[in-house]
């Protein structure tokens, strides 16, 4: 990886929200998932929870993939 890729744009985050829409499931239902180590939260300076949209797209891929 090269230094322009390394500092280049910045990923997209979501808010456990916009993550909690995507996978139809309650907000807490998010943080429950965070707290549990099954997605990982990025914190910011306020303490928030934020996830990178890329895992997030994955773990969806992989959902839908699973089923028949």
């Amino acid at each position: 990886m090269n230094e322009q890729d390394q500092f280049g744009a910045p990923e997209s985050l979501l808010t456990p929200s916009e993550v909690a829409a995507l996978f139809r499931v309650n907000p807490k239902t998010v943080t429950r998932w965070a707290r549990a180590g099954k997605l990982t939260a990025i914190r910011t300076l306020g303490g928030h929870r934020r996830f990178r949209a890329s895992e997030i797209r994955r773990c969806l891929e992989e959902m839908s993939a699973g089923e028949p």
